[in-house]
Formats: structure tokens, C-alpha cells, sequence
């Protein structure tokens, strides 16, 4: 489900009730412990953090108008989701957070390939999102991005 809203600020005054302040104090966790470099935008009608122009002017293979993706955040019909593109190509980090998860949170791990998802904004283990967030810097991301891509590529 994605939104219309055309800045951060409208995306955050959409969402009602519980939901906003579980999702204002991700953001908030997101936006601390960041890596320098990420820049947050409206991304595929989400909050996200992606590698800017600047940075990384190729842009993002699937559409290259756009900068590369790394982190979303969203409010879905049923549960609060982040997407992290690290999770997904590197095991290592993935390993990580499956074996950290359960030291942080009573909930049994709803997860896809990228996304997490939380049913309940009180279920969201802050701290431990701080530290996925904290472990790839945004050479590392494109690094990591470039060595899958022409992977896939070949």
C-alpha cells in the first residue's frame, strides 16, 4: 500500500492513532543512528533512506531516475514494516539480526527477504533496530549493491 504524500511530514500526518507514534519513534531511531550519507525522502510512496545522486550518481538499476534504495519505512494495512535492502544481500547481517531478534523482542520474527513486519508498534524492538541500522555505512551498501547487481547481471 503506498502513499500519495509528496514529503515525509504529509506521509506521518496520514497515519492515525497508535501507529503514528510507533512509527514517529522508529523514524526517530532511524534518523539517529543513520550513517552519514543516507538521505531521507518519499521513496515508492514509503519514508525511505536511500543513497543520493551525489554520492552514487548511477542511481538505482531497476530505474535509474531514481537514487539507490537501502531503507524503507511504511505503515501497511496490517502491521508497521521496515525494508532493509542490507538484510537482504548480505547473510551475514541477516544471520545477525535472526539471533539478536529473540534477545530483544517476545514476538516471533515476522519477516520476508527484505521486509520486517510488526503487528503492534509496541512490539517494535527499538534498540535493536538502532544497531541494523548502525552496521552499513553507505560504501559499504554500495559495495554490496554493485557486487549483487553484476552478479545478477551476468
Amino acid at each position: 500500500m503506498q502513499s500519495s504524500a509528496q514529503s515525509v511530514e504529509e506521509y506521518i500526518s496520514q497515519i492515525s492513532g497508535d501507529e503514528r507514534e510507533a512509527f514517529v519513534v522508529l523514524r526517530k531511531t532511524i534518523l539517529e543512528n543513520l550513517p552519514k550519507g543516507f538521505v531521507e525522502q518519499m521513496s515508492y510512496g514509503m519514508v525511505g533512506y536511500v543513497v543520493p545522486f551525489s554520492i552514487y550518481p548511477e542511481g538505482y538499476h531497476c530505474d535509474a531516475r531514481l537514487p539507490l534504495p537501502f531503507l524503507n519505512i511504511a505503515v501497511q494495512k496490517n502491521f508497521i514494516a521496515l525494508y532493509h535492502m542490507g538484510i537482504y544481500a548480505n547473510p551475514d547481517l541477516l544471520n545477525w539480526f535472526t539471533t539478536e531478534f529473540p534477545k530483544h523482542s517476545q514476538v516471533k520474527l515476522n519477516m520476508g527477504k527484505s521486509c520486517i513486519r510488526f503487528k503492534k508498534g509496541s512490539q517494535i524492538p527499538y534498540a535493536l533496530i538502532g544497531e541494523l541500522v548502525k552496521k552499513m555505512e553507505v560504501t559499504d551498501w554500495i559495495s554490496l549493491y554493485e557486487l549483487n547487481f553484476r552478479k545478477n547481471k551476468s
